[in-house]
């Protein structure tokens, strides 16, 4: 045997050296990993403190967001003119609306001003990839295809939206190849 190694020999090669060699490799992977392991954690924590995953909205306080997404931080009484246009609803029923919306963190208030101003504290986007993805899962068991085939049989889709759809398919396989 050649000097004072620890563990068998096979030929010229210690076999003991090989493993303690691979087992340094494997605690020195092991704790890159868990560094990396512990910044993703720490990255998606403060993630999910900067941006809370909203609560799902009710039809009523969807309503009021599509108002305040289209408009702009609003008043109660310009939320409510707007939304009598398509259906008549009570100031005092907008007034409690936003109030439970403020309280759920659907929405933010701005108390500056006599008359308070509301403004959706998320983007329209956020919620509707929130509620779609919901619907995904809830609705057709997290299957893409049958959520797509069922949108597209449901309500005639216009040139404008088949043409769209296409751009973005056409987008997504250039990606994935």
């Amino acid at each position: 045997m050649k000097g004072h190694r620890i563990g068998c020999v096979f030929g010229d090669r210690p076999a003991v050296a090989g493993i303690l060699g691979s087992t340094k490799i494997f605690v020195d992977k092991y704790e890159e990993l868990r560094n990396y392991f512990f910044v993703y954690y720490l990255m998606e924590a403060f993630f999910k403190m900067r941006y809370p995953q909203p609560p799902r909205p009710t039809d009523a306080e969807l309503n009021i967001l599509r108002v305040l997404w289209e408009r702009g931080p609003s008043t109660v009484r310009e939320v409510q003119e707007q939304l009598n246009r398509s259906k008549l609803t009570g100031y005092t029923t907008v007034l409690k609306l936003l109030q439970i919306m403020t309280e759920k963190e659907l929405v933010s208030r701005d108390e500056s001003e006599r008359s308070h101003v509301y403004e959706a504290k998320y983007p329209e986007t956020l919620t509707q990839n929130q509620l779609v993805c919901d619907l995904l899962e809830r609705a057709f068991g997290g299957s893409m295809s049958k959520l797509v085939l069922q949108a597209l049989d449901a309500r005639k889709a216009s040139a404008e939206d088949l043409e769209e759809i296409r751009r973005i398919l056409d987008q997504l396989q250039g990606e994935t190849k």
